[in-house]
């Protein structure tokens, strides 16, 4: 048999206070990862639901769309360079245009 020396004892509260902060980390780790999937498995943003056909004036070219609670937005600009914003209830229908200056 060998002869052991004892643990001293600062290095016995060294040893235990490393494990206790390693299991701390790990713990603390696994409680944020479940927040963020908790957090991100909430409600799914709905999808934009535009109207089967838009139609726009004569000569006039849609160049961005979107969506509101309960208005569609879209930008067109025509021939001559002037560009404005329709602005159409759900069903499509016009509800006000707006023309955009430089």
């Amino acid at each position: 048999m060998k002869n052991e020396i004892p643990e001293p004892a600062n290095l016995r509260f060294l040893r235990r206070l490393v494990t206790i902060l390693t299991a701390t980390m790990i713990l603390g780790l696994l409680t944020i990862v479940a927040l963020f999937v908790i957090k991100f498995m909430g409600p799914v943003a709905t999808p934009l639901e535009y109207p089967a056909q838009i139609t726009l004036p004569e000569g006039q070219t849609a160049q961005a769309v979107t969506q509101g609670i309960n208005w569609i937005g879209v930008v067109t600009t025509d021939i001559s360079g002037i560009e404005r914003i329709h602005i159409l209830n759900l069903d499509g229908t016009p509800r006000q245009v707006l023309e955009i200056t430089p």
